[in-house]
């Protein structure tokens, strides 16, 4: 059953790029100046999301792991606990968009010989990420999604909040966030 579900996990992310309940705004949406990838490598622990139809089913300790793959692409490793118990998995690919540095990037969790099709691309922008690479958002140029992320399980919630400023600075409708359960989310 956990492969079935870790399927649905990869297909969901495969519709990452299309169009959904899109926030309106006149603002684009502005990525950080420059992302070093090697600093971002490792575990990322997701704090809060936007609801989206292909997590539906993590209930708990939602994570990704990347790390650089040979030809010089990441490999991403997403991982969850689903309501049932079982540990849904589903590993992509994320790639650049722009310069070396560029803070842009597009994840496909799709087989590779569906690579060439531009729909299995979805966008994956970092939006906001602190100078120690602790903390970072993740969205996309639309708005329809939103990841927080932390190194850590925990997030101190003044830190939290603090990006939650940013985030709504950024026109973001923080209001949409689901805390994700991990050991302890948020601490006092």
């Amino acid at each position: 059953m956990a492969k079935l579900h870790s399927v649905v996990f990869a297909i969901g992310t495969l519709f990452i790029g299309l169009p959904a309940n899109s926030q309106t705004s006149d603002a684009p949406v502005r990525t950080i100046p420059s992302l070093d990838v090697p600093r971002y490598l490792g575990t990322w622990y997701e704090i809060a999301k936007f609801p989206n139809w292909f997590q539906r089913k993590c209930a708990a300790n939602t994570k990704a792991m990347y790390s650089l793959r040979a030809e010089g692409t990441l490999k991403v490793m997403n991982s969850c606990k689903m309501v049932d118990g079982d540990i849904s998995e589903a590993e992509g690919t994320a790639r650049q968009i722009g310069a070396k540095d560029s803070p842009q990037l597009e994840v496909r969790f799709a087989p590779v010989w569906l690579s060439f099709l531009p729909m299995v691309w979805g966008d994956y922008w970092v939006i906001d990420l602190d100078a120690q690479y602790q903390v970072a958002a993740v969205s996309d140029p639309r708005r329809e999604y939103l990841w927080i992320l932390s190194r850590t399980p925990q997030l101190d919630k003044r830190a939290y909040d603090e990006l939650l400023q940013r985030l709504q600075a950024q026109q973001f409708d923080i209001r949409k966030l689901e805390i994700t359960p991990q050991q302890t989310t948020i601490k006092n």
